[in-house]
């Protein structure tokens, strides 16, 4: 299909996205079908991606990685995803924890994890979510107070990917402010053993390879070093950790609405039921040429969120990796309805491996936060209108 991303990219983005798709092509969409069927993860695909150096495009140089920023690392994502293998580890482990770590973690927490996390021999989960407070981060309930020169962590998170694997999850908790007595928001490194954190794998519809689980931290012990960056820094570098997970949401969605449709571009031009291929129909061919055009506007929204966070422009890149997010999430979800109708009775077929994302696209509408949420901070941020909370 025709793209006018190359306009906008330069050659080494190029020259990236052609050795990612490449690689993304040699595994596909078979390999990840088998994975899930096994109960497997993508081990091989995750480990050939890490010794190109592709997982930790984002990370400083000196600590191993490509010294690149959000711009890299989502293009790795959506070509992996446009060829039907996409890696949702790395919207957590690079991305978020990997991003939080290296602008706000001690010398001594970057030399510990980065240069794992940029080579794929450590992986970091990401938890945040709690059973009662959904998508209302002031709710969050789980709490650490100190004891002696120590942290104890307790508390409850739901939805959180890869725990199983990951070697450790980096939990939103919050601590009391000795000023004002409020509980502030602030970010800790828990190792996988640590005791008194367990965890339950919740059973989802969803076939991907990465499991979902709920985790219970009682008085989970940690040394003052497991806290990342400054204290009364919490709300900033918990940000700097949301804004990159947006924008690799999007390459998640686009990625996924990419291959979706390539699979129904691919079946428009061949399936014959009359005289000429059932894409020479304007009923079958606009809506495919639409679902293309949402899919390219959602990527330009996501390379100007890139941009803007590598840029430093935090605030800008807030909005604009929030609306990339919604933009990629409604494309995806449009994309995949429509490329599992344009095959018909074929599109619910394991042999063409579309149906499954009918499930899997609703995630980009979903995760990390709703579409409705998004609406109500373009609502009051972008547009300056009353909160209705």
């Amino acid at each position: 299909m025709s793209t006018a991303r190359t306009v906008l990219e330069t050659e080494e983005h190029q020259a990236l996205r052609a050795a990612v798709a490449a690689l993304g092509k040699r595994y596909g969409r078979d390999y990840m079908t088998t994975v899930v069927r096994e109960g497997k993860h993508t081990d091989e695909l995750w480990a050939e991606a890490a010794k190109l150096g592709y997982l930790g495009v984002n990370l400083p140089e000196e600590y191993g990685g490509g010294g690149g920023g959000m711009a890299e690392l989502s293009i790795v994502l959506e070509e992996l995803g446009a060829a039907g293998s996409p890696l949702l580890m790395m919207i957590v482990s690079p991305a978020i924890c990997g991003t939080v770590i290296a602008r706000f973690g001690t010398e001594e927490q970057k030399r510990r994890w980065l240069p794992g996390l940029a080579d794929g021999t450590l992986t970091m989960a990401f938890g945040i979510t709690e059973p009662d407070a959904g998508s209302n981060s002031h709710r969050i309930t789980t709490t650490a107070r100190r004891d002696g020169d120590d942290w104890l962590l307790t508390g409850r998170k739901v939805f959180v990917s890869c725990v199983d694997i990951a070697d450790a999850t980096l939990i939103v908790g919050r601590t009391e402010d000795a000023r004002s007595g409020k509980l502030k928001p602030c970010l800790f490194i828990v190792p996988r053993d640590a005791e008194g954190f367990g965890r339950n794998q919740i059973d989802m519809e969803l076939q991907a390879p990465e499991k979902q689980f709920e985790l219970v931290l009682d008085d989970v012990r940690l040394p003052a070093d497991a806290l990342v960056g400054d204290e009364d820094a919490g709300l900033l570098q918990l940000f700097a950790g949301l804004n990159p997970e947006r924008i690799m949401t999007a390459a998640f969605g686009i990625g996924m609405g990419r291959f979706a449709l390539a699979k129904a571009v691919e079946y428009a031009r061949t399936r014959q039921v009359w005289k000429a291929p059932i894409g020479s129909h304007q009923a079958i061919a606009h809506p495919l040429a639409a679902a293309h055009i949402e899919l390219e506007l959602a990527r330009l929204m996501m390379q100007k969120a890139a941009r803007l966070y590598d840029e430093g422009d935090d605030i800008g890149a807030g909005e604009a990796a929030n609306m990339a997010k919604y933009a990629a999430g409604e494309a995806c979800v449009k994309a995949v309805d429509q490329a599992v109708h344009t095959l018909g009775g074929n599109g619910l077929t394991s042999e063409y491996g579309l149906a499954s994302l009918i499930t899997a696209s609703r995630v980009a509408r979903i995760a990390p936060v709703s579409r409705e949420m998004i609406l109500n901070y373009v609502s009051h941020q972008s547009l300056g209108l009353p909160k209705s909370y």
